[in-house]
This record gives C-alpha cells, structure tokens and sequence, in this order.
C-alpha cells in the first residue's frame, strides 16, 4: 500500500465531500470562527486546538493545513504583526484554503496568511516549484530521472519551501500520523530545522495505548483514517526527543478514546516541545512518565485530563 496515495485521494475527495469519518469533535473559540466561510469549516478535519496556544506577533508554521482553518484561526491569534504558513500537499485543499484567504482576511481587516505546496517530511522541497521546473524538462528516461533528483535537491538548498531557523512555532492538527512510518523521523528533524533557536513545536495528534499491528497498517481506510500511522502514546513524546527538542510536555490528552479498533485505543493528544537555543544545554528530564501503553498507566502532572472536546465538526 501506498500510504502518501491513500491519503491524497481520500483528502482530495474530503475537500469536496465532508468525510465524518476524519473528525474528532473539538471546541474552538467562536470568536474566531465567525470570520471564516463555512466551506472551510466543514471540509477542514483535526483532533485538537494547538493555535490556543499561540501568542501575539509569532509567525506560525502549520503543517498539514488542508482547507485552511487553524491558519485562518492563528491569523487573528497572531495578529496583524504576525505571519501565518500553511504547507499542505493536496491540491484540491490548498485550493479551497486558498479562494478562501481574501474573504477571512477582509473579515479580520488584515491579510498575514499564505498556502505552499510541499510534503511535511521534506520541508524544504517547494513542490509547485519543481512542478515548473519539471515541465520545462519532462522526466524521459533513467538519466532525466536522476537529472529529477538532482534537480530536487538543487531546489531544497537554493529556495527551500521552508528556510531553516525561520519559524517561531510550529503546528498540526492530526497530520503526522499519516506520514509512512519509513519517513516518521525525517519528519520530526524538519520540525525541529525550521525552528528558530528558542522556538517551539505544538502539535495535536492521535495515539495508541498500543503498537499498531502491521495488519491495520496495510488498511488504507485506516490509514488514511488517522488510526493506522499513529504513534504509541509513551513513543510520541520521545520522538521529539530524539531530534533534539526538550521540554517537551503534554498539554491535553482526551480520557475518552477516539476511536478503538480491534482493542487499540486511539486518542487525542496535545504535546509542547521547545528547540533548544544554541546556548542551552538538553535537559535529562525530558517529559512525563510513559503514557498508558502495553499495560503502563499514565496521568500526566499538570495536564488537562478532561475531554473538553464539545460539538462541531473540527
């Protein structure tokens, strides 16, 4: 199976066709969701709410931003000071994100929000951009598809989708589990690049309470589903610390699972992971005890345990 088709052309389809099936239900502030069409509303699909944690002036990465909803909702968190990127891969979603931004920006009186085209895994591949490149040169042959890669990697050192060191926050709403397990770790050190020293990771996801069996991870359904790519809940912080974050700390993880499947609860997770400033030194006490997994229990200190998810579609 292959994981980045499965979700392309489900997501392709959902920014027609709202899919039920890819929401867990999350309150967002109304204040700001009265400023954004109901198009993207409906056909934009999460698990958390990391733009609550946002400050005024940052200059936000989303990763993963489909139809566009928590850009639009960090746009006025940010304010006019403040920038907003989303990078999504869909087409058919950034193009809904994107005849959608002049109408939230004459709602909000300022416009501080744009949509790229790129892989999450591989932050610095502008794709529209080698889309040009390659049409100039259609790929004919084993020597122009070396040539292709070559020309991939020219295009990630002299205009990378997403410079290093260049964002103050990074965040995500129930995308990183649909990256292929193969490509889980380049993702996490893309997060970690385009920080800026000092600057942090906010990301809500799903995870299991167990690993996913290789049976479930061969489902495109379930793939695609946001439940066969999840990473077991004691692995996911330390995936953060495995590339150099520290810090890190949960803060929200929904009681109530999301969803179980074949015994395997999923749920909704919310962790904070700070890149390290050059003058700093990685703590030894990176985060909490392990999460409830393969029998371990868990209750995080300091962490909302509520389910404060309410009605809507997220």
């Amino acid at each position: 199976m292959n994981t980045e088709v499965a979700v392309h052309d489900r997501y392709s389809a959902a920014s027609e066709t709202a899919d039920p099936a890819l929401c867990c239900p999350v309150s967002y502030d109304p204040k700001y969701l009265k400023a954004i069409p109901i198009e993207v509303i409906e056909k934009d699909y999460g698990c958390g709410d990391p733009s609550s944690h946002l400050r005024v002036g940052e200059t936000v990465l989303d990763l993963g931003s489909g139809t566009g909803k928590i850009c639009f909702i960090a746009a006025q968190v940010v304010g006019s000071q403040g920038r907003v990127i989303g990078v999504d891969m869909t087409e058919a979603m950034l193009d809904v994100a994107r005849r959608n931004a002049p109408l939230v920006a004459a709602n909000i009186g300022y416009a501080n929000v744009e949509f790229r085209k790129g892989r999450i895994q591989d932050l610095a591949l502008d794709l529209n951009l080698l889309d040009h490149e390659l049409r100039a040169k259609p790929i004919a042959g084993l020597d122009a598809f070396l040539a292709a890669e070559r020309l991939a990697e020219e295009l990630r050192q002299r205009a990378p989708l997403i410079a290093s060191n260049s964002v103050d926050v990074v965040v995500s709403n129930c995308v990183l589990n649909l990256v292929a397990p193969a490509a889980k770790r380049e993702l996490f050190g893309e997060i970690f690049r385009v920080l800026k020293p000092g600057g942090r990771a906010v990301i809500s996801d799903i995870v299991s309470d167990a690993d996913v069996p290789e049976a479930m991870q061969r489902n495109p359904e379930l793939w695609s589903g946001c439940i066969s790519g999840a990473l077991r809940e004691d692995l996911f912080p330390r995936a953060f610390t495995d590339v150099g974050f520290h810090s890190v700390r949960i803060l929200k993880r929904d009681e109530k699972p999301w969803r179980t499947v074949d015994g395997i609860e999923f749920r909704a997770l919310t962790v904070e992971a700070y890149k390290t400033s050059p003058q700093a030194k990685p703590s030894s006490n990176f985060f909490a005890p392990p999460a409830k997994a393969n029998g371990l229990s868990f209750r995080p200190s300091g962490a909302d345990n509520a389910a404060t998810c309410g009605p809507g579609c997220c």
